[in-house]
């Protein structure tokens, strides 16, 4: 792979101020990273599936995903990805708000690679952002080295 692609990220949101907060602070990264950004489980699944306006997008090479989402619920985008061997290996962080989701993902679905609280605070947001900067560049930068 190319050391100076593009790193192609998913983030699968409906909270417009995590999504801000979040892009925000991907854009200061290290990495060179592109930010795709959706609001909905069938959009997510629409892009994962490149359909509709999604046709032409790149693959991600990471999804950030939250669980409570409208249309279709990120339970169900986590079985598509499951389902599909071209998307079962991309890493996956999982953010929510409920820490029981984390006891049901690890029984539902082994692939998960990182599991994250939803914050409750700025700072436990930062945090947030620290574990997702740390996650990519110890799984993803190695990846774009080969």
């Amino acid at each position: 792979m190319n050391p100076d692609r593009t790193i192609q990220i998913l983030l699968v949101e409906d909270n417009p101020g995590d999504i801000y907060l979040m892009t925000s602070e991907l854009k200061n990264m290290s990495l060179p990273t592109k930010l795709h950004v959706v609001v909905d489980g069938e959009e997510a699944i629409n892009f994962l599936q490149k359909k509709g306006t999604y046709e032409n997008v790149q693959r991600p090479d990471m999804i950030i995903l939250d669980l409570n989402l409208p249309r279709i619920d990120g339970r169900e985008v986590l079985a598509c990805i499951k389902a599909d061997s071209t998307l079962a290996n991309i890493p996956l962080i999982i953010v929510s708000a409920s820490d029981e989701d984390k006891d049901i993902l690890n029984e539902y679905h082994p692939h998960l690679n990182v599991f994250i609280k939803k914050p409750d605070s700025l700072t436990s947001f930062q945090l947030l952002i620290e574990q997702i900067k740390k996650f990519m560049q110890k799984n993803l930068a190695s990846s774009t080295k080969g």
